[in-house]
């Protein structure tokens, strides 16, 4: 197996979106180090790309009553680049959105930060809403008053009372990129710790009741991301939320080190189709080497070190 050396040097020779990340996460440097790298993000590489692919009108992609979608995804993905919030390129860009876009399709044309209807859209939005500093208190308190009795979330709620691994994630982190930039609330830290256990009853991959795992799709990783649930985003997710490892997550964690190639890399396991819908290209062809998939993996692996070195 290469070192976690090669592979941090090899980490550190993509873009800008990356190198901040290994700074603050593995290689654990000073944070005005972290801070200045971080600061090229909006200038450079892909978070400079997708800044350039934004309409005057707002929008990310051709079709005006439908750009929504793509701003999802697009804002989505430059808060994963980590674009810094206070670059004036970005408060450009995010200022376009909160004043022009909203949703058409809704009687009264709420604006884009108060969400549609789907709780795996709306905790996109949410998370990247609250990232980014927009106004997105009226979209909070829908999702904490959609949380369904098992703890998680649904788009198919209130028809379907069992909640989807895909609707959680995303709410859950949008309730934490809340907290994050307001502060704790009792009640959004209420409802990450009921969703948290949602997924940690059911190991992060199989259901409660027959204990099978749910879809052999989420031990295969991609980058984006975009609303799609796998074991890594979960476990990212908890590292994130500052959760304490335990036996629950020992099985998927398994998974995420299975995945890692004699080289000390993880591969791009697939695309999502819908991750085409922001037309940048992220690094790699599926089955290549990924550094998306190796930075979080690293640092998945590092958080779970209590729980792997008891094995």
């Amino acid at each position: 197996m290469a070192s976690r050396q090669a592979v941090t040097r090899w980490l550190l020779e993509g873009d800008a979106s990356i190198r901040w990340q290994v700074k603050r996460d593995l290689t654990h440097e000073p944070a005005e180090v972290v801070a200045a790298e971080r600061t090229r993000v909006a200038s450079e590489g892909w978070g400079a790309q997708l800044l350039g692919l934004q309409s005057p009108e707002g929008h990310w992609g051709d079709d005006t009553r439908h750009g929504w979608m793509t701003s999802t995804d697009a804002l989505q993905l430059l808060k994963d680049l980590g674009a810094d919030p206070a670059s004036e390129k970005v408060r450009t860009a995010t200022g376009l959105v909160e004043d022009r876009i909203t949703w058409f399709m809704l009687d009264g044309q709420p604006p884009f930060f108060d969400g549609e209807t789907e709780a795996c859209i709306n905790g996109r939005i949410l998370a990247a809403g609250a990232y980014f500093g927009a106004s997105c208190d009226r979209l909070l308190e829908r999702l904490l008053g959609e949380q369904l009795e098992d703890g998680g979330w649904n788009c198919e709620a209130p028809k379907s009372k069992r909640s989807s691994f895909h609707s959680t994630i995303c709410v859950l982190e949008g309730l934490l990129e809340y907290e994050k930039a307001r502060g704790p609330s009792a009640a959004v830290t209420q409802a990450r710790a009921r969703g948290e256990a949602y997924l940690l009853e059911r190991r992060m991959l199989r259901s409660l009741s027959s204990g099978e795992v749910i879809e052999r799709r989420w031990t295969r990783f991609s980058f984006p991301v975009v609303w799609y649930y796998d074991v890594l985003r979960g476990l990212d997710y908890l590292r994130s939320a500052g959760v304490k490892p335990d036996q629950r997550v020992a099985e998927a964690v398994a998974v995420v080190e299975e995945r890692q190639h004699q080289n000390g890399r993880w591969p791009l396991n697939h695309l999502h189709r819908d991750s085409s819908r922001v037309p940048i290209q992220l690094e790699t062809e599926v089955g290549s080497a990924s550094r998306w998939n190796t930075l979080r993996a690293l640092r998945v692996l590092d958080w779970a070190a209590p729980i792997r070195s008891g094995r």
